[in-house]
């Protein structure tokens, strides 16, 4: 039987999602618990991974079993099982065409920005901080340029092992809550680092170092070195992906109910 899983993480302690040999990852971690209460060797696939310090709302991911486990066990087993950093929010069967990458048709992300002067001490862990004065509505025009299907490659790292650059940003919002600034992408995927690359081009224009239509140009020259530096980890949240209704899935998850 395949299992679809939505797990909540806080990245700070692990090195990103994928399994390392050199330190902690949220999928050993994951699929340790999951083993224990299936009662066998586990192994998930994950509809995106992060990387060190990224935090996720919502990952979802799809394994199989043959375990005979009711959803509530899945749950609550899972999480007595896991560190505080980690939870499983809920957990159903799925037909066996769910893949939890290749079904998704779109994924979102978010990255908050602390814009004071003063650093933060509470929310170090799941914040960015800017000191300078960011003009969010110039963020905003900005991101723009970047809407619709394009060759990313100015916004991707070059350790990037993704085939094709080309990738569709389907919307961008960019707002104020007081002091803080968000940014929300929706795309149908994303390339390695793609968020906090266009990221920290964007706050280079918010501070006025930039024009508006720079982010454009960057864009269409297809090379890392010309645009901004890679925002910090710490500020992004993987909100998670999205799945047609037909699977079923939590309104959170799934395209239609999302909109």
């Amino acid at each position: 039987m395949r299992w679809a899983l939505g797990i909540e993480y806080e990245g700070t302690p692990f090195l990103g999602w994928q399994h390392q040999l050199h330190g902690p990852s949220v999928q050993d971690t994951v699929e340790r618990a999951l083993g224990k209460v299936a009662d066998h060797a586990v192994a998930v696939v994950c509809a995106g991974r992060t990387d060190t310090g990224v935090h996720a709302r919502c990952q979802v991911v799809h394994f199989g079993t043959e375990a005979r486990r009711e959803p509530r066990a899945f749950v609550l087993g899972a999480n007595s099982l896991l560190p505080d950093s980690v939870a499983v929010r809920w957990a159903q069967p799925v037909a066996d065409a769910f893949h939890a990458r290749y079904a998704a048709t779109a994924r979102r992300y978010r990255y908050t920005i602390l814009n004071r002067p003063v650093r933060p001490a509470l929310e170090a862990r799941t914040l960015s901080w800017e000191r300078q004065r960011l003009d969010e509505e110039r963020m905003a025009r900005a991101a723009e340029h970047v809407l619709g299907e394009h060759d990313f490659t100015s916004f991707r790292t070059v350790a990037c092992q993704s085939r094709s650059p080309v990738r569709r940003m389907e919307t961008i919002r960019i707002w104020r809550e007081q002091e803080r600034v968000h940014l929300e992408f929706r795309a149908n995927a994303f390339l390695h680092h793609m968020v906090r690359n266009l990221v920290g081009s964007l706050i280079l224009v918010g501070r006025g170092e930039q024009p508006e239509r720079w982010i454009g140009e960057v864009l269409a020259r297809r090379d890392r070195t010309v645009a901004g530096p890679t925002a910090p980890p710490e500020g992004l949240v993987f909100l998670g992906p999205l799945y047609p209704a037909s699977f079923g899935l939590p309104d959170e998850v799934t395209a239609e109910a999302a909109a």
